[in-house]
């Protein structure tokens, strides 16, 4: 095998709760799920140990290679691994500074395609080497529903395959997720006394009640987010304003996600938003990375259905 294709999935935040510092790092226990948004990576075996990457869509070919993450964990698995380098390809899909884990979701999909590539199968020291190159990565690295906390090194993988049914709004700025923590260190609040809303949450999941699922979707970073930018409340309020049983910022932002009981409600809710935001329809989905190749790519640049309709009445 030279080459691998893979799909590597954003994920979604139903909770973020911060349960305290430690360490100068704050303790998050959060609800995540993966969606079926997701980046696609061509890896290619190359000889030495250095690889090189090209990214492609969404502004990524900005991105200087110091700061790359892709690169960055490739450069990692060659080392820890002992392997050759790799030719990467990734062209991006997952909307950047949106909070739905888009870097995260690169460097996943080159440690699950390189370890496809070089055949390695220790997937404890794949999480272990995960971990280390970010906070949620260590998650993505297998994706679906799970409970993450600490730093988000422990991950409580949820046994639930039931499928969830999203409005997406992605605002065309983002929040820094380091100055959104900090903001959140500055303004007054408590953890003392309020709802369980993650294992809230897991417990819906489990008897299947939507609507109790969206009364404890929350997240603690949402306040010093539209302290930081009131535009995250503006998309917030839009999202809200279709009546979903649930609305809720993803991540540190700027995403913000309404949940519907099904997929024709969310359809339906994104044919009627007018806003700036980028809007998409999006599902929950169990990842398959150990299995990879089962499901046929469908490239991301490609037109829609809707479109090619469009162009065919035109013509």
């Amino acid at each position: 095998m030279k080459t691998v294709k893979i799909k590597s999935y954003a994920k979604i935040n139903l909770t973020l709760l911060i349960d305290g510092i430690e360490n100068g790092y704050h303790l998050l226990d959060s609800l995540v799920a993966s969606i079926d948004l997701y980046d696609y990576l061509v890896i290619k075996k190359k000889k030495g140990d250095l690889s090189a990457v090209t990214m492609k869509g969404m502004g990524s070919e900005s991105i200087p290679p110091e700061k790359n993450n892709a690169l960055k964990a490739a450069e990692a698995f060659s080392k820890r691994f002992q392997t050759q380098g790799a030719d990467i390809t990734v062209y991006k899909n997952i909307p950047i500074g949106a909070g739905l884990g888009g870097s995260s979701a690169d460097v996943v999909g080159v440690l699950n395609g390189m370890a496809k590539l070089y055949k390695v199968t220790d997937r404890a020291a794949l999480k272990a080497l995960a971990d280390e190159l970010g906070s949620d990565t260590g998650y993505m690295l297998d994706g679906g529903f799970a409970r993450i906390r600490g730093r988000g090194e422990l991950v409580e993988r949820l046994p639930i395959k039931t499928k969830l049914h999203f409005l997406l709004l992605c605002p065309s700025f983002s929040v820094s997720a380091g100055d959104c923590y900090r903001k959140y260190d500055e303004l007054p609040h408590t953890l003392a006394l309020r709802p369980d809303f993650t294992g809230e949450c897991i417990r819906a999941l489990q008897r299947e009640d939507k609507n109790e699922l969206g009364r404890y979707l929350t997240n603690d970073l949402y306040p010093p987010a539209i302290a930081l930018n009131a535009d995250v409340e503006k998309t917030y309020c839009e999202a809200a304003s279709f009546s979903p049983l649930g609305t809720v910022m993803t991540g540190s932002g700027s995403g913000v996600i309404a949940f519907f009981e099904t997929k024709e409600l969310c359809d339906w809710a994104k044919s009627r938003y007018r806003g700036k935001c980028r809007a998409y329809t999006v599902s929950t989905v169990i990842p398959d990375y150990v299995g990879q190749g089962k499901s046929v790519w469908k490239n991301p640049y490609a037109l829609t259905d809707e479109e090619n309709e469009l162009l065919q009445r035109e013509e």
